[in-house]
C-alpha cells in the first residue's frame, strides 16, 4: 500500500492538536495514520495509489469536517522524498557550510517564475524544480528563522 506524507498549512498547536489530525485523517478512510511532532505533517497509507490533487482535496476535506477548518494540504508519496533526499537537490549550488536547507513544496509550478536566486537577510531562495523551492539562510539576527 502506498505510503505519503500531507503537509498542511497554518497548523499550530492552538488550532489543532495532533490526536484530532489523526481521527481526521482515520475516519477520511486513510490508514496508518501517524503525526509528526506538532508539525501538522501527516504520514498515511492509501490502498491504492492515487492522483496528489484527490489526496489533497480529501485531506482538507477531512480536516474541514472533523475540524471545522480548513488547511492547504500538500501531498507528496513517500517514494518521491525518498527520491528527492538521495538526488542531494542542493549539491551544486552555493550554500555556505553552516546554512540551513528547507525544500519548499508547491502544489504546482509556478506560472512565471521569478528570476532566481533572490537573496535578503541572509536566506535566499536557490532555484525551483517543477513544484519544489529550494532555499538556504544562514542563521542570524536577521535571518528569518534563527
Amino acid at each position: 500500500m502506498p505510503r505519503y506524507v500531507a503537509f498542511l498549512r497554518g497548523v499550530s498547536p492552538a488550532n489543532a492538536k495532533m490526536p484530532e489530525l489523526v481521527r481526521c485523517f482515520t475516519e477520511a478512510g486513510f490508514a496508518e495514520v501517524k503525526t509528526v511532532l506538532g508539525s501538522g505533517n501527516v504520514i498515511f497509507t492509501v490502498h491504492a495509489a492515487t492522483a496528489r490533487a484527490t489526496l489533497e482535496a480529501r485531506a482538507e476535506r477531512a480536516t474541514a469536517d472533523g475540524l471545522g477548518r480548513r488547511f492547504p494540504t500538500i501531498v507528496r508519496s513517500q517514494k518521491e522524498l525518498g527520491a528527492l533526499l538521495s538526488s542531494d537537490p542542493f549539491a551544486g549550488l552555493a550554500v555556505p557550510s553552516d546554512a540551513k536547507r528547507v525544500i519548499t513544496f508547491l502544489r504546482q509550478p509556478p506560472t512565471r517564475p521569478p528570476r532566481l536566486p533572490i537573496e535578503q537577510d541572509g536566506a535566499a531562495i536557490l532555484t525551483l524544480a517543477g513544484t519544489e523551492a529550494f532555499t538556504a539562510y544562514v542563521p542570524s539576527p536577521r535571518a528569518p528563522c534563527s
